[in-house]
């Protein structure tokens, strides 16, 4: 980053900001964490930044060597981005962050979710648990097209998540985004299907995923604060998040 945007500072989390502080910085490493994208991609899963804004952000973070550009082999022959290991170890900053302010209900205008990042919260709150370890699944989230489709497996240590699925999954779950975070934490594979999602294969693989994926709620305390400033006449969070 250029001297004159940075903070002078030689504390550490100035430092870090200086590289990743910038707008856009921290959802590009969330976008590349499950994998390389092309840059097309990339624009799918961030809709509201502008082409010149993610190329700006792309070649800040390759120049700091948070991301590489690679071009991939035959029959591919794609240029993509993807983390360097240092870029890596963003992965658990990003994930405490992300927690952190799950504590706050999501305004008004905070709806769209991307695909890899609906992913990233089976494989941050994934509780494993000794049942069917080694289960795969593939899950195709309809609002995404080709770049919602993955491929979950259960280990004893979590959940990996891959962009490609496995050719013979014990179960294959079709939803929409929304429909696939309401029912973390939930059996009712009813209410799912309800909901229009479409179970082929073994469904008891699909309800272990569902009820082992603990996402944090809001905290009372923040609806409370959030009420108290309504009640106030004061505006609340939603009422003062800058129009974009």
């Amino acid at each position: 980053m250029p001297a004159q945007r940075g903070y002078r500072q030689a504390c550490g989390i100035a430092r870090g900001l200086d590289i990743v502080g910038e707008r856009w910085s921290l959802l590009v490493v969330r976008e590349l964490l499950l994998g390389p994208k092309r840059f097309t991609d990339l624009q799918q899963a961030l809709p509201t930044a502008s082409p010149n804004a993610l190329a700006d952000r792309l070649r800040e973070l390759a120049d700091a060597g948070v991301v590489r550009r690679r071009q991939l082999p035959p029959p591919g022959s794609v240029r993509v981005y993807e983390l360097t290991a240092w870029g890596r170890g963003l992965e658990p900053i990003v994930v405490a962050l992300g927690t952190w302010a799950l504590a706050a209900p999501p305004t008004a205008e905070q709806l769209f979710v991307s695909a890899d990042s609906a992913m990233l919260a089976i494989r941050t709150y994934f509780v494993p648990t000794p049942e069917r370890p080694g289960a795969t699944l593939r899950i195709e989230l309809l609002d995404h097209g080709p770049a919602g489709v993955f491929g979950v497996r259960f280990t004893p240590a979590g959940a990996e998540i891959a962009h490609v699925p496995p050719e013979e999954p014990d179960a294959v779950l079709i939803t929409t985004t929304d429909a696939l975070l309401a029912a973390f934490g939930d059996d009712d594979l009813a209410g799912l299907v309800a909901a229009g999602a479409v179970i082929i294969g073994d469904p008891e693989a699909v309800r272990r995923l569902l009820v082992a994926v603990h996402v944090p709620a809001p905290t009372e305390s923040t609806r409370n604060r959030q009420l108290r400033s309504t009640e106030a006449g004061q505006p609340s969070a939603e009422q003062t998040v800058p129009k974009r």
